[in-house]
């Protein structure tokens, strides 16, 4: 596996780009875009390891800063604003890897809902975990932690329900009723209905013709919030069993991986639901 580093041009910017090519024949690339204002080694350098297990495995992968993140030039205009970031890096990275049978996009959190909202951005086929569905705030209120939503409750209270030490806790007057009553009746509350901004994004994903896969983990708020407002039936969609936001316990990481090689080899199938989200 061979790494190297590239800069590549986005309007009157440079972005940082990082790219493993594998030694052999390439079978497919994988383009990450990273979410948030995280850095293209992702979270606990957990993107660069994919990376390079990808790479040992016959696919090419690249990463890049967006504009005004990590090592990169220009103005954080975030997700809303990186439509021209994705391409540009998506244009290069064919051109350093001619030949590629099809590169598949891979974004979690807002990165997922960038594709979403750009139809793809021209990528063969796209990976979408934990997409962010959360309508922006002003500023001021940025810092404010959003309330949880009916489905995020029932998450919470049923993970407590198993919990043999959460439940103890309450019959022994330890947890304040008061709380544990609002909580409850926050569980019975309507879901509201999706947001604008996830409305947006179902329109420009059904506006892509390529595979898709939509994952969910677990544990996490953001992919919870999504998965309330998405079909459940939606057969391209799968949750990965106590993962959290960004898939670091072991089990998840591997039910991760694996996903992105089924889309990277033109398939993908869910064991666990024996459903198969699309095709070549």
């Amino acid at each position: 596996m061979t790494r190297r580093f590239l800069s590549i041009a986005c309007e009157n910017s440079m972005l940082a780009a990082t790219l493993d090519v594998p030694d052999g024949e390439v079978r497919a690339g994988l383009l990450i875009v990273t979410g948030g204002n995280e850095v293209r080694a992702g979270a606990w350098n957990g993107q660069a390891l994919l990376a390079a297990r990808l790479a040992a495995k016959g696919f090419a992968v690249l990463r890049f800063d967006r504009r005004g993140c990590g090592d990169s030039e220009g103005e954080n205009a975030g997700f809303t604003g990186s439509a021209a970031d994705i391409r540009a890096a998506l244009a290069r990275f064919r051109a350093e890897v001619p030949g590629m049978a099809r590169v598949v996009g891979w974004g979690n959190c807002d990165a997922a809902s960038a594709l979403m909202l750009g139809g793809g951005l021209g990528c063969d086929g796209l990976v979408l975990s934990n997409p962010w569905t959360y309508e922006p705030v002003a500023e001021e209120a940025a810092e404010a932690p959003a309330p949880m939503s009916s489905a995020e409750l029932r998450a919470h209270y049923r993970a407590r329900l198993l919990n043999p030490a959460a439940v103890l806790r309450v019959l022994r007057g330890e947890v304040a009723l008061g709380g544990l009553v609002r909580g409850l009746l926050g569980v019975l509350r309507k879901a509201p209905p999706p947001s604008s901004l996830a409305q947006d994004m179902a329109r420009g994903l059904a506006g892509f013709g390529g595979p898709v896969a939509l994952l969910v983990a677990e544990r996490d708020r953001t992919g919870q919030a999504f998965l309330a407002g998405w079909d459940k039936a939606d057969p391209r969609l799968a949750v990965c069993a106590g993962a959290s936001h960004s898939f670091v316990e072991a089990e998840a990481r591997g039910w991760l991986e694996g996903m992105l090689e089924g889309l990277l080899e033109g398939s993908l199938v869910d064991p666990d639901r024996q459903r198969t989200p699309g095709s070549w």
